[in-house]
């Protein structure tokens, strides 16, 4: 079993995977505040808790939706995998965008 759907089974344990996706939106800024409060700080340990939770509520949104994690992560992969372009100031920009 993949951490992916070990996440899953803990959703569905506690019922996570049919509740409200907004409010689960809601939990999702709030890891990715952590994760930049953590990188701002240079907290390491803090970086890899906030990546991990972030992932976990992002997982968990998926199922509220209907959607399977896996796919969307293929999805935004497929779209990225041939994309050209350059940094620009540190920011990768799509070759449409230059």
């Amino acid at each position: 079993m993949t951490t992916a759907q070990k996440v899953e089974q803990w959703a569905v344990e506690r019922n996570l995977h049919i509740q409200d996706p907004k409010v689960q939106m809601c939990k999702i800024v709030e890891e990715l505040g952590e994760l930049a409060r953590a990188i701002n700080k240079g907290d390491v340990k803090g970086q890899i808790d906030g990546i991990g939770d972030t992932v976990v509520t992002l997982i968990c949104i998926s199922m509220q939706l209907g959607l399977k994690f896996d796919d969307c992560l293929d999805y935004a992969y497929n779209e990225i995998k041939d994309r050209k372009g350059r940094l620009v100031n540190g920011t990768f920009v799509k070759e449409s965008n230059l």
